[in-house]
């Protein structure tokens, strides 16, 4: 027998196997609940104070607007009494309610236009001027928005005053002018015109201001990559400046509509709180409805129908936005 017959075999050892890995830890879920609750629990003063501020006029506009509420039922002498929609059907039955609409429109827009161009070139001026004239100008926006509405408005009617204002005479001195006596407010396209200029006067700084912040985010690289190659000013402006400025544009738009079409003191302070039907506009209208002819309830059906119309210009921005967020 030879030795390789009796050694033993040597048996190797099993594989070591590697230990489990540890647990990982789950994290509560209160942690992620409490996090998505922070901003409500932030913005929770903020919510309460609308909801006291506006929540309560809101539902008592849009009781009244069913309800038949006038001097009676205001002095307690009869009860408020439902009519449903009459009150409704009465206003959009009525050709006087339609023609403030379109009229308010037509105002609302011819403010917008302006505000928004003015403020546009005014802002683009700002870009190309020394440091100091950018100060100067930058003063007096902000001067001229800080005055206040009722104040602006008498300086309005003094300049442009038929007997001592002094637009008509400084053009009167032009050839061939003579407007001493003129009458700016003999007439409802002019009296709204001067009153449109009021209007664009007070909302240009708020718009320039919001777009001079936003060209200084426009990257000069893209406009001097545009000019080299061969593009011009306006082909800049187009197709570099103007997309950037877009999401800006369409707040300023949005906000300016919803101002304008909510425009009283001007129109209420400058016809001495007496504004002619030539001078209506749905604020003005719903205001002598519900305390001129002591109509409370057509007074508020047509506040309600205004803020559907500017609910639907929210609905517009809104839509705008997402747009431009998802091709962002």
């Amino acid at each position: 027998m030879s030795a390789a017959d009796t050694t033993t075999p040597v048996q190797a050892p099993p594989p070591r196997q590697a230990p489990p890995p540890p647990a990982v830890a789950k994290q509560p879920p209160t942690r992620r609940r409490s996090g998505a609750a922070a901003p409500w629990l932030l913005l929770a003063p903020c919510l309460l104070i609308l909801v006291l501020v506006m929540g309560y006029p809101l539902v008592r506009l849009v009781a009244l607007s069913f309800q038949k509420f006038g001097q009676s039922q205001l002095w307690g002498f009869q009860p408020a009494e439902s009519v449903g929609f009459d009150n409704f059907t009465n206003v959009l039955g009525d050709g006087e309610f339609w023609q403030v609409v379109v009229r308010t429109i037509v105002f609302s827009a011819g403010c917008v236009i302006f505000t928004m161009l003015a403020g546009m070139l005014i802002a683009l001026l700002l870009q190309r001027v020394s440091g100091w004239v950018k100060t100067l100008v930058n003063i007096a926006l902000v001067a001229s928005w800080g005055m206040p509405i009722i104040v602006a408005t008498t300086v309005f009617k003094w300049l442009f005053d038929a007997d001592y204002g002094i637009l008509n005479a400084l053009l009167s001195k032009l050839p061939g002018v003579e407007l001493i006596g003129h009458n700016w407010f003999a007439s409802g396209p002019q009296g709204l015109a001067v009153i449109m200029l009021l209007v664009v006067w007070g909302a240009v700084p708020f718009v320039v201001i919001t777009l001079s912040a936003g060209l200084t985010q426009v990257p000069a690289e893209l406009e001097e990559a545009a000019r080299l190659d061969g593009a011009g000013s306006w082909s800049v402006f187009r197709y570099v400046t103007l997309p950037i400025l877009k999401p800006i544009i369409v707040m300023l738009t949005t906000l300016s509509v919803i101002w304008d079409m909510g425009v009283f003191p001007q129109v209420f302070v400058m016809r001495n709180g007496h504004p002619e039907a030539e001078f209506q506009l749905l604020t003005t209208y719903s205001y002598d409805r519900a305390f001129v002819v002591n109509d409370y309830g057509q007074g508020s059906a047509i506040a309600l129908i205004t803020v559907v119309l500017l609910l639907g210009v929210v609905a517009v921005y809104m839509r705008q936005m997402l747009k431009i967020g998802e091709v962002e």
